[in-house]
């Protein structure tokens, strides 16, 4: 209960950091953590609309939420401005000294997943991106202080709820589900995963959180589905999720015993919103199974469309739209990665990585 009461007053006072913690942040995933890269990709994916953003000073920038994204949170708890979109064309030169970010809505792990939208840029196409960024930087500073400028920056991975909400849980448009059993998938998942990981250690990054995958059986999206009983989550779907979170923190203690010189750390993002789910009122969230802007059953089927009015006391809700969670609750996470003890993130927390 007392680190309730802290993230809820971090959150509503907003503290600002004054020192800076590490040089830049590189931010590596899909829509939790985009900031606009999708805006300039020929896609469905898009959140560059109101009410998007009606919550960052009424201006959607792209972020799927009402607010901030938790790359923001994370960055201002690090003292780093939040990285801009890779793709937007003004990000370069003096723009990408503190870090830049390749998020990008409805990319996956696997090159396929999310392709129903149109345009993404997957794991891979994001870690091509981030070498076009190294050869800026190789203009920028001599090989020593590159190497240790890249060293010492933090690596932000938010990727795999795409492989099953857009690829393994849609069979109609997808055969990964007739292809794997549940367990092959997520070994299929966590393997790739794993080698993306080294190729960004192989370019010279050394501190890398990797966000496992929530409970996704619980997002409005799945709830409003056939297979969800009534007011509950969709249990198969949960435990499906599960297989991937363990493969994953097993794989981020054989990368630590591996490369000794570097940090690889397992963000429990199922068990930090697990505990949202299971103890609302002591995050002062009232409403947990729907979202507060979309359409249909837990306003799941059809999510936030351009100019709808969302509900009115967004603090209360733990999801904004059919798949992503508020502001409120993103910050939630944020802390808590920054913060919180092993249960939450291992084998140590952000601001420890920070300063290893």
């Amino acid at each position: 209960m007392v680190l309730v009461i802290l993230v809820l007053l971090c959150f509503n006072g907003m503290v600002h950091v004054n020192s800076q913690k590490v040089p830049a942040m590189f931010v590596f995933g899909d829509s939790i953590v985009e900031v606009g890269n999708n805006n300039f990709l020929n896609t469905l994916a898009k959140a560059n609309y109101y009410p998007y953003g009606i919550d960052y000073n009424r201006v959607a920038t792209g972020r799927f939420s009402n607010g901030r994204s938790l790359i923001d949170f994370i960055a201002n708890m690090l003292g780093v401005p939040s990285p801009p979109p890779f793709l937007d064309p003004s990000t370069t030169g003096s723009k990408i000294l503190n870090g830049v970010n390749y998020a990008s809505a409805s990319g996956g792990i696997l090159d396929e997943s999310g392709r129903h939208y149109g345009d993404r840029h997957s794991m891979g196409r994001q870690i091509q991106n981030f070498q076009s960024t190294l050869n800026q930087y190789k203009t920028m500073m001599n090989p020593t202080d590159l190497n240790q400028f890249l060293a010492k920056s933090m690596v932000i991975v938010v990727t795999g709820n795409n492989d099953y909400i857009n690829n393994y849980l849609l069979p109609g448009l997808y055969a990964s589900s007739s292809n794997y059993t549940a367990p092959q998938f997520a070994n299929l998942l966590v393997n790739n995963l794993a080698q993306q990981m080294l190729a960004l250690h192989s370019l010279g990054l050394r501190k890398i959180f990797i966000a496992g995958v929530g409970p996704l059986g619980c997002i409005p999206n799945q709830r409003a589905s056939r297979l969800a009983p009534s007011g509950r989550c969709v249990d198969s779907v949960n435990q499906i999720v599960g297989l991937y979170n363990t493969g994953l923190r097993s794989t981020v203690e054989k990368l630590n015993r591996d490369h000794p010189g570097a940090i690889f750390a397992y963000g429990n993002t199922y068990g930090v919103l697990g505990d949202i789910l299971n103890n609302p009122a002591a995050y002062s969230f009232n409403v947990v199974d729907r979202a507060c802007c979309g359409f249909g059953r837990n306003r799941g089927q059809i999510s936030c469309l351009p100019l709808q009015l969302p509900c009115l006391s967004r603090q209360q809700y733990l999801f904004w739209d059919a798949f992503h969670p508020t502001e409120s609750a993103v910050y939630v996470f944020a802390w808590r990665a920054v913060n919180g003890p092993q249960n939450d993130v291992y084998p140590m927390n952000i601001k420890q990585m920070a300063i290893a």
